[in-house]
């Protein structure tokens, strides 16, 4: 019988623990302590305790950048939680052909971000496709500035994220909708319960716990959004820079020789604080509904 030293399991299990340390619990702890310091990338800085979390409540910038995210989390959620599961429940239906919609739905998601956000710009610039049928359409005297207006561009952001995680969040969803029983619907339907009762009273209920997994993560996403808005933006972050997000803010104050890597590591921290208000009122709402 072979004898089991004590240590045999760390030994497994020492590589994934030395990769979570230095590229996960290392770095957040790193953040925290340049937080409270005026460090640049070629300097070590010093001490300035609470001056960074100062500069930030009066920084107009980051007001900006703030209400940006959070319009952009309050548009996001309702949308990307509610339309894929209508799409779900819709491609659930074994129809002919409904592999290849399917396939069609989750495409965007295996799309680089980076790319499909350059095929969005040329869309949306002033000579770009949209603009184009407009006025030919006789629908707008001029083209329609969706990538230099502060809320167009945003909105043209949202678009954009909002199209590519609708397939995403759809299969989620149809994993989910495969553990709703078909007993119940069936017997909804004996009741006489129609399409739409039957949606309300059994499929949400069945999904809810799904829902609210969605919701945090488009919460968390929309928070965090950069590829989108930078791009579109053109790395402005739209004019004046009023249409950064947060995580935008955070690269522009971290980049370059002269970067303020103790204001950005304040950033992170109130970014992170900001992130993690939506989770806990969700889940607050899910133990209450419950």
């Amino acid at each position: 019988m072979t004898h089991r030293r004590w240590f045999t399991p760390w030994l497994l299990v020492a590589p994934a623990l030395l990769w979570l340390a230095v590229f996960n619990i290392w770095p957040s702890v790193n953040t925290v302590v340049l937080s409270f310091t005026n460090a640049k990338p070629l300097g070590g800085g010093r001490f300035v305790g609470l001056a960074n979390f100062r500069r930030a409540l009066t920084d107009d910038q980051l007001a900006d950048a703030l209400l940006n995210s959070v319009v952009y989390m309050l548009v996001c959620l309702p949308l990307l939680t509610l339309l894929p599961l209508l799409m779900a429940v819709l491609v659930e239906k074994k129809l002919p052909g409904i592999t290849a919609f399917r396939t069609a739905f989750y495409t965007p998601v295996i799309a680089s971000a980076v790319v499909v956000a350059l095929i969005w710009g040329w869309v949306l610039d002033d000579r770009g496709l949209v603009n184009g049928i407009n006025q030919q359409l006789g629908w707008a005297a001029g083209p329609l500035p969706f990538l230099t207006d502060r809320w167009l561009l945003l909105f043209s952001a949202i678009a954009l994220t909002v199209w590519k995680g609708l397939g995403y969040y759809m299969v989620i969803y149809l994993s989910a909708l495969g553990n709703v029983g078909r007993e119940l619907h069936e017997a909804a339907a004996v009741d006489g319960a129609g399409a739409a009762r039957r949606f309300y009273h059994v499929t949400l209920p069945g999904v809810r716990g799904t829902m609210l997994l969605v919701s945090v993560l488009i919460s968390v996403s929309a928070l965090r959004v950069f590829s989108e808005l930078y791009i579109l933006s053109d790395g402005t972050g739209g004019p004046g820079g009023r249409d950064m997000s947060v995580v935008m803010l955070i690269q522009m104050y971290s980049r370059g020789f002269t970067g303020h890597l103790g204001y950005a590591s304040a950033l992170s921290l109130l970014l992170f604080a900001v992130t993690v208000g939506p989770m806990l009122l969700l889940l607050r709402l899910n133990r209450k509904a419950a």
